[in-house]
């Protein structure tokens, strides 16, 4: 047989024939005198193995270690092997599902940042009448990135304390006071006398368990940095002063 009938007897592709003799799992042919491959029926059983445990989803490395005599392990082996990685697989699979369908049948649905936890999901869909805020908006996004990034414990101490600071009328109503503050910053530089304003009321909206350690407040810290270069030159102000304000009253 040449290359193209014992591919198509086998169901491959002569490419796939080609990458089986680079990787030594299929023996090379001899060739004729006109320089062809001359294939017999020993490549295409073993050419047909070498599909049926590839469409198994044994890797091509498991696959030598089969065809191997001296390889040392045997095909059960390898199936039980492969048959405890698709377990792993499987509980893997079954978990994101469960955390899809928390987020696909949450309240409110997915918001624009998501994907997110149920439980920021829940007060992004409650502080939803803020959205018309570019510095609501801001905050959002770098509460999702937040929650990404903080460890668990820290992550949830955040999102309770800005469940806090969102849940009642009251702290909307000065949430909403704070952002108004921002926005109307947006052209401003960091001397503006509107600053200080806007950094009282944006600290009087933060509660005290957001940051129960000092350190947090670092107003030099190298995401803070690269925050203040995302905002106006004033609002970037008003988030340095807010920051010593709650640093100095939490000493």
């Amino acid at each position: 047989m040449r290359i193209g009938e014992l591919a198509a007897a086998v169901g491959v592709t002569t490419r796939a024939v080609r990458h089986y003799h680079h990787l030594g799992l299929l023996p090379e042919p001899e060739r004729l005198a006109n320089g062809y491959r001359e294939y017999g029926l020993r490549h295409a059983v073993v050419l047909a193995r070498i599909r049926r445990l590839t469409e198994l989803g044994l890797g091509l490395a498991e696959v030598r270690d089969v065809l191997a005599e001296e390889a040392g392990k045997d095909l059960v082996e390898v199936l039980t092997e492969l048959d405890e990685d698709l377990a792993r697989q499987e509980e893997a699979i079954r978990e994101r599902r469960a955390r899809l369908r928390v987020l696909l049948e949450a309240e409110g649905g997915v918001p624009a940042e998501g994907p997110v936890s149920p439980e920021l999901a829940a007060l992004f869909a409650g502080t939803a009448h803020l959205s018309d805020s570019p510095m609501a908006v801001k905050d959002r996004e770098i509460i999702a990135f937040l929650e990404t990034a903080m460890p668990e414990e820290a992550r949830d101490r955040m999102v309770s304390s800005l469940g806090a600071a969102f849940g009642s009328p009251e702290a909307a109503a000065r949430a909403h006071e704070a952002y108004a503050l921002l926005d109307a910053l947006a052209g401003a530089g960091p001397d503006d006398p509107r600053v200080a304003e806007a950094a009282r009321t944006l600290a009087d909206c933060i509660p005290a368990g957001l940051f129960p350690d000092g350190g947090d407040l670092d107003p030099d810290h190298g995401f803070l940095q690269a925050f203040y270069d995302d905002l106006a030159p004033a609002q970037a102000e008003v988030i340095r002063r807010t920051l010593r304000i709650l640093t100095e009253e939490r000493r």
